[in-house]
């Protein structure tokens, strides 16, 4: 009899173990498995080099969303974007490519607008700027071709 009691109070604790496991997973790897309070818009760009799916979509310096895939649209990146639907983004919004530091990771940055209608989801932010490519920038360097 004790034997089995014990079995329960440690198959019991590590039940609730694994429980705690998978909760700090899903919340530090900022997943979202119901699909969260977001909506989806799109931006085009000439490049996305170095923006991946779940990469920070951020306003201000505050995080507002998560990058959620990069197609090839023809011969643009077509970046899909979720951002939490209590940020309102207008059609005059700007979606920029940056990077944290010299060598850092890449983020998408919008700078909402105000003066447009607001954007739906689905709706396509018109207005980008593809994040400087620091290798292409050394390589125009070497090669005297900096203007």
């Amino acid at each position: 009899m004790e034997k089995t009691k014990l079995e329960l109070v440690v198959g019991a604790f590590v039940l609730v173990g694994l429980v705690c496991l998978a909760y700090l997973s899903v919340k530090l790897g900022k997943l979202e498995l119901i699909g969260g309070n977001v909506y989806e818009v799109e931006a085009q760009f000439n490049s996305a080099s170095g923006l991946k799916p779940g990469s920070a979509i951020e306003i201000a310096g505050v995080e507002v969303g998560r990058v959620r895939g990069i197609t090839l649209n023809q011969d643009r990146a077509m970046v899909k974007l979720a951002v939490n639907d209590t940020i309102k983004l207008y059609t005059d919004t700007i979606a920029s490519i940056k990077t944290r530091g010299i060598i850092g990771e890449k983020f998408l940055a919008l700078s909402p607008g105000g003066g447009g209608d607001p954007l739906k989801p689905g709706d396509t932010i018109r207005d980008t700027e593809s994040g400087l490519d620091l290798e292409e920038l050394v390589s125009q360097f070497v090669h005297g071709n900096v203007k």
